[in-house]
C-alpha cells in the first residue's frame, strides 16, 4: 500500500499541472513569466471592447457552458448582472463563480426580481427567453452522484488489495452513465425536475486465483447488471431522487471452471428508493435515502428494507488558469444498513483529488483511495463478510 500511495503523489507532484520552472527556464521566458496576465487571455477585440460586446462575450460563454438554462447575461461598465439562475444553489455558485473568473469582469451581482432603479435592465429582465423545459441536457445533474457509493453509476478501474471474498489482489471495473431524457425547469415550488434512465455493470477480477486454476490466468469473479429511472428534482440547497432499479449478478466463467463445486443462483432484485440531498455549504453535503427491495428471486431472497446515507467534504480547491481546470481535494462516506444483514454497518470511506471544467458542477476526473469494510456488493457473494483497500480511476458526474 505504502509504494502504491508514493506512485500516486509522485504522479500527483511531478504532473504538469504542478510542475515549476526551473531559473533557467524562468530566465528564458522572463516576458511570459513576468509580464503575462490573466487579461492577456482575452481576445484582442475583447479587452478594449464595448460593454455590448462584452455582454455578448460572456453570454456565448455561460450559454456554451451552462447551456440547459437560460441565463441572461448583463453588461454595465463590466460589471455583470445575471438574471434567471437555476434555483438550484449549486449550479447557481457555479455559474457565478465561472463569470467571476473570465478576465475583465469587475464585479458580479445576482438579479433576484426585477431590478428597481435601472430601467434598460428591467427592460432586458421582463422580456427575458422564457423556457417550460428542455430536451436531453447533458452538461449538469440535478442530483449529484455519491463519490463513495461502490454502486454509483460512473466509470472507474482501480486495483483491491486484501479481499476476502474476491481475492487480495484484484481489479475492479465499473462501466456506467445516465441519460437524462427531459429536465422541466421552474417545476414546483420553483425548482427543476428532470427524469432520465442509467445502466452500468461492475466486475471484479481476482489477478492471483491461486492453486487449482484450470481456467489460467486471471480469474473473473462477479459481474453486475444495473438499470435505473431516477426522477431528480433540485431547489436551492436541497436535491432528491426517487430511483426505480433492478441489479443483477452474474458468475464469471473462470470462477465456474475453477470452483466446479459451486452452487449458483440468481441474485437478482427490483427495487425503489429515496434520497433527500442536503447542501450545507458550497463544500459540505450530506445525504440519506430509504429504500425497499420489491422483488428478489426465490434462490438468493432478500429482506426488503434498507437505508443508505453520507457525507462528503471539498476543500483546497484550486484554479488551473492556463489548463482552465479546476481541482480540489474530497473526503467521502458512505454507509448502509440492512434488514437482511441485521442493519449491521457497512462503510465505504474515500478520499482523493478531482478535476473538472466548471467549479462544483460538470464532469470530473477523479483519483482517489479508499477502504470498504463491511460487506461485499457482488453478486451472490454480497451477504458475506469483507474488507478491503482500493486505489481508483474515476470518471463522471
Amino acid at each position: 500500500m505504502r509504494s502504491i500511495c508514493g506512485s500516486l503523489l509522485a504522479l500527483l507532484l511531478f504532473h504538469p499541472l504542478y510542475a515549476e520552472l526551473t531559473e533557467d527556464e524562468i530566465a528564458a521566458n522572463e516576458d511570459v513569466a513576468v509580464f503575462m496576465t490573466r487579461t492577456d487571455t482575452l481576445p484582442p477585440e475583447v479587452k478594449n471592447a464595448t460593454d455590448p460586446y462584452f455582454e455578448g462575450y460572456i453570454q456565448a460563454l455561460v450559454d456554451l457552458h451552462f447551456s440547459e438554462w437560460r441565463v441572461i447575461v448583463l453588461v454595465k461598465n463590466r460589471k455583470v448582472w445575471l438574471a434567471n439562475l437555476p434555483k438550484n444553489k449549486l449550479t447557481a455558485n457555479a455559474i457565478i463563480n465561472f463569470v467571476k473568473d473570465v478576465p475583465g469582469v469587475k464585479d458580479v451581482y445576482v438579479i433576484e426580481g426585477v431590478p428597481p432603479e435601472d430601467a434598460e435592465l428591467q427592460e432586458k429582465y421582463v422580456r427575458r427567453p422564457q423556457t417550460s423545459g428542455v430536451w436531453f441536457p447533458q452538461m449538469t445533474e440535478l442530483f449529484q452522484p455519491l463519490v463513495a457509493d461502490p454502486r454509483n453509476v460512473t466509470y472507474i478501474i482501480g486495483w483491491r488489495s486484501g479481499d476476502r471474498v474476491c481475492g487480495c489482489k484484484a481489479i475492479n471495473i465499473s462501466l456506467g452513465d445516465d441519460f437524462a431524457i427531459y429536465r422541466w425547469m421552474d417545476a414546483f415550488w420553483h425548482g427543476d425536475l428532470q427524469i432520465g434512465i442509467e445502466s452500468g455493470i461492475w466486475s471484479v477480477f481476482n489477478m492471483d486465483p491461486g492453486d487449482p486454476n484450470p481456467a489460467g490466468g486471471t480469474e473473473l469473479i462477479n459481474t453486475d447488471f444495473y438499470f435505473g429511472i431516477p426522477l431528480t428534482y433540485a431547489r436551492d440547497k436541497w436535491s432528491f431522487r426517487f430511483r426505480i432499479y433492478h441489479i443483477s449478478g452474474h458468475l464469471g466463467d473462470e470462477y465456474i471452471i475453477n470452483h466446479p463445486g459451486v452452487h449458483r443462483v440468481n441474485p437478482s432484485i427490483e427495487a425503489v428508493d429515496f434520497f433527500t440531498s442536503y447542501q450545507v455549504t458550497e463544500a459540505f453535503r450530506v445525504y440519506v435515502g430509504p429504500g425497499a427491495y420489491v422483488h428478489s428471486d426465490h434462490s438468493y431472497r432478500w429482506k426488503p428494507l434498507y437505508i443508505e446515507y453520507g457525507t462528503e467534504l471539498r476543500f483546497a480547491g484550486h484554479k488551473f488558469y492556463y489548463q482552465k481546470l479546476h481541482g480540489t481535494f474530497f473526503l467521502a462516506m458512505h454507509w448502509r444498513n440492512l434488514e437482511q444483514l441485521h442493519y449491521n454497518f457497512d462503510g465505504t470511506y474515500r478520499a482523493g483529488y478531482e478535476f473538472s471544467k466548471l467549479q462544483g458542477i460538470g464532469r470530473k476526473l477523479r483519483l482517489f483511495i479508499g477502504y470498504h469494510h463491511g460487506y461485499s456488493l457482488e453478486g451472490q457473494f454480497a451477504k458475506e463478510r469483507t474488507r478491503y483497500f482500493e486505489y481508483d480511476l474515476n470518471y463522471g458526474f
